[in-house]
């Protein structure tokens, strides 16, 4: 179960405690699109003490759209960074497909 806490100064803070899972990524994001798109926002991981698949590939978009990680454990930090490789290298694999396809349909004409 994750409790979602929310503190407002400079920025929007969101503490989390418990676990991210898939089914709590919608509510965030939720609370997301509520605050004013020019505040900042930031994710407190303090407290998280698990976070399933679908949260780390939420919590790795989070910190590309700009959203800080605060507090975030290391072990979690190890997760987004392995995803986030992950995903990089699936992207170069998916261009490199792609590019032969499209020299075999060169040599070979559509199918």
């Amino acid at each position: 179960m994750l409790r979602i806490q929310r503190k407002a100064n400079a920025k929007v803070i969101f503490n989390l405690s418990g676990r991210i899972e898939a089914e709590d990524i919608d509510e965030l994001r939720r609370l997301f699109e509520l605050e004013d798109s020019g505040r900042k926002i930031a994710l407190d991981l303090r407290d998280v003490t698990l976070v399933d698949r679908d949260g780390v590939k939420f919590l790795a978009a989070c910190e590309v759209n700009g959203i800080q990680l605060e507090d975030c454990p290391a072990y979690i930090r190890e997760w987004i960074w392995r995803e986030s490789e992950r995903t990089r290298r699936k992207k170069k694999m998916n261009a490199r497909t792609d590019k032969l396809q499209k020299r075999e349909e060169q040599a070979n004409g559509p199918k």
